[in-house]
């Protein structure tokens, strides 16, 4: 069950300020015929892998899938990779950075550029933001999102104006909230409704420290790549202090993974690399 989106334009967004949080609670005893739920992140164009993943974990149209964004850039196929979710009724999708900058950029630059609105569409700070995208992995996914019909391009954004900035599930006692990035201005006494998504997107998660003082919560997190948490060096999850960290950096090299709410097993594919560094500059083994 998806919330049904984060519902903000970019110009609003940008200029008026940041719309709240939405997203809605999922609890096992509410759901009808669902067999397993998984949790994935950080995709990032990796189709691959992405349905190897899903093959490997058995994923039927009765079992749930959580995707804590970055869905795009840097892989080789994003857009395909946007349209396999797109067409899954059960999947539900957690907005990252990269598909919000998508989102905002390719909406303004969507359109037909005329002499009588370029210099709204194609302004000095549009233009910046854009090259800065692409210098960040965007490239690919501009590319091949241009390459869509206009109906086609209008469905893909409405899809990512519809993802969740949060979900929470609950199973056995266990209580998961999933979001994408940290949370800016955390205080263990604030609602999940009460941030914006700044707060979401903007920041990382702090995995030295415990968020929530009940040890049945737990903070599932993609965008910040494991092995770089608290010199864990790892591509795997990463599971401590009541954080459970999911970007093995599948397009970096490393690995693309599931986690299983109902056994709480943790099951990997390995992620593909084309070239001889990956975009931290790791020498590839």
């Amino acid at each position: 069950m998806s919330n049904g989106g984060w519902d903000c334009d970019a110009t609003e967004i940008y200029e008026d300020g940041c719309p709240v949080a939405c997203s809605g609670v999922v609890d096992l005893r509410t759901l009808e015929a669902v067999d397993m739920r998984y949790i994935i992140s950080d995709i990032h164009g990796c189709y691959d892998q992405y349905r190897m993943l899903l093959d490997k974990i058995h994923f039927t149209e009765n079992d749930t899938l959580y995707v804590l964004g970055d869905a795009v850039d840097r892989g080789p196929e994003p857009v395909k990779v946007l349209r396999d979710m797109m067409r899954r009724r059960n999947v539900i999708f957690i907005l990252g950075n990269h598909d919000f900058i998508m989102y905002t950029l390719m909406k303004k630059l969507s359109v037909e550029i005329t002499a009588d609105n370029y210099d709204k569409h194609l302004t000095p700070e549009i233009l910046l933001d854009y090259n800065l995208w692409c210098q960040d992995g965007g490239q690919i996914t501009a590319e091949q999102f241009g390459k869509l019909s206009y109906s086609e391009k209008l469905d893909m954004l409405d899809y990512i104006a519809e993802a969740s900035l949060y979900e929470v599930i609950k199973n056995n006692g266990k209580e998961y909230r999933l979001i994408h990035a940290g949370i800016i201005n955390f205080s263990p006494y604030k609602d999940l409704e009460e941030y914006n998504l700044y707060d979401f997107l903007e920041g990382r998660a702090d995995y030295s420290k415990r968020y929530y003082p009940d040890e049945n919560i737990f903070l599932v997190t993609g965008h910040t790549p494991t092995f770089l948490i608290n010199g864990w060096g790892k591509t795997e999850v990463y599971r401590k202090n009541g954080h459970i960290a999911m970007d093995c950096s599948c397009v970096a090299g490393g690995k693309l993974a599931a986690f299983c709410i109902e056994t709480e097993e943790v099951i990997y594919v390995d992620g593909v690399l084309d070239t001889k560094e990956d975009y931290l500059g790791r020498r590839k083994l």
